[in-house]
């Protein structure tokens, strides 16, 4: 076959999970996540898993790197790329083709690209010497490192300083220490305007306030993980945490999440357009198309 893997990527709200799961239906197919929060048990609407998503006619889509650590855990890139390769190579076993989805980008390109990366450990006098900076400040720091950084999920100052941690790391190291095995993807984008894809996430996060994302977040406090912990996960847990913290009023909270989502959605995107600059070719497929005619289509593609 032409393609070790069939990639489908796309922003917050467009569907992608759905389509990839119809493919997967369609053609004999896994799933394997590529969403940085979605890994977290116990983190269900807010990172929005739609589970009922990979249930297709009656059939069950099976899926990977999803619920694999609890919610408090920091988990990595490098993590990922390891748990990547090992459900990959289980799905090859199957026979089945391993479909990639998802829209963290730093995570979906470290397997298309095959970054060799390291884990990074902590910096406790970097960290000390960040204290203090704003989110507008880091943001500009990790803006003058060259190596490839995660600025779609750096929403919240502690994970900004992570982000410089690791920058700073590589910047002294190799990072050739770990192989990574060249993967051939089919890469497909979901095409969505910016006009649909605001509509759909303001829906939807009015849907996910009614399905009990507060109820959620509270019950994540109560089971001992820490205000400051999940504030570090970003969009719906930081906004939700200061609700129920008593930092921010509800509308206030329902106000500021909405722009966040709106700002991480185009986050998203720039990360794609930059994907493609880098070497990666995407095929996009219009959001409006109807399912099928876009699995028609990514059929047509791998059989080019």
């Amino acid at each position: 076959m032409k393609y070790d893997l069939i990639t489908v990527l796309g922003p917050t709200a467009s569907g992608k999970t759905a389509f990839a799961s119809s493919l997967a239906a369609t053609i004999g197919g896994e799933i394997l996540s590529a969403d940085s929060r979605q890994v977290y048990r116990g983190m269900d609407i807010g990172t929005g898993k739609d589970l009922k998503d990979y249930e297709i006619d009656g059939k069950h889509i099976p899926y990977h790197l999803i619920d694999i650590v609890d919610a408090g855990y920091k988990y990595n890139v490098f993590e990922f790329q390891t748990d990547f390769l090992k459900a990959y190579n289980e799905v090859n076993s199957r026979g089945n083709m391993p479909i990639m989805c998802g829209g963290t980008g730093l995570y979906l390109e470290s397997i298309l690209k095959g970054y060799r990366l390291i884990p990074v450990p902590e910096n406790p006098e970097l960290r000390e010497s960040l204290q203090g900076k704003t989110l507008s400040e880091l943001t500009e720091i990790l803006k003058s490192y060259k190596t490839l950084h995660n600025t779609t999920d750096v929403d919240t100052t502690k994970r900004a300083i992570r982000a410089i941690e690791i920058e700073e790391y590589y910047k002294q190291h190799s990072v050739e220490a770990n192989s990574f095995p060249k993967i051939n993807s089919l890469i497909v984008g979901i095409d969505i305007s910016r006009e649909l894809r605001r509509e759909r996430i303001t829906n939807r996060l009015i849907s996910r306030l009614e399905e009990g994302m507060i109820t959620e977040v509270e019950k994540l406090l109560q089971s001992g993980i820490s205000a400051e912990d999940l504030i570090y996960y970003g969009l719906e847990y930081k906004y939700v945490t200061l609700y129920l913290t008593g930092k921010l009023e509800y509308r206030y909270m329902v106000q500021e999440l909405e722009v966040a989502i709106h700002q991480f959605a185009k986050r998203q995107m720039t990360w794609f357009r930059g994907m493609e600059r880098r070497g990666l070719h995407i095929e996009w497929l219009p959001y409006q198309d109807s399912t099928e005619r876009k699995v028609e289509r990514v059929i047509n593609l791998m059989n080019l």
